[in-house]
């Protein structure tokens, strides 16, 4: 059984940053993509970064466009999204999510293309 655990949410004031991470139990990230996606109470799942297995390619949400950044850490394994300049409206619940990614090159953006999911883990930004 796959599971991808977050890791590095919190409680941040406006103007701040965070980094989250996203591993694997049992594989390395390596040859998979891996896409991050929030979800604020009372609205629906946002696709907010990914990034390819093959040729590390990314993608970002006008939301988030130029304030977060997706990475490979090939040492630890994991594949984080350094988030700064954090505002309220970016509070929510992150999830990573991850797919296979050695047979395409674009990184999916849908929740629905990805097979594992990980628990979420809490970004809260005060005023």
């Amino acid at each position: 059984q796959v599971q991808l655990v977050e890791s590095g949410g919190g409680l941040v004031q406006t103007g701040g940053s965070l980094r989250l991470s996203c591993a694997a139990s049992s594989f390395s990230l390596r040859d998979y993509a891996v896409g991050w996606f929030r979800q604020a109470p009372g609205k629906e799942r946002e696709g907010v970064s990914c990034i390819s297995a093959t040729d590390g390619s990314t993608y970002y949400s006008d939301s988030v466009k130029g304030r977060f950044t997706i990475s490979r850490d090939n040492t630890k394994h994991t594949v984080d999204l350094l988030m700064n300049d954090l505002n309220p409206e970016d509070t929510a619940v992150y999830y990573c999510a991850s797919r296979y990614g050695m047979t395409f090159f674009t990184c999916p953006k849908a929740g629905y293309e990805y097979d594992y999911w990980g628990q979420g883990t809490q970004v809260t930004v005060s005023s």
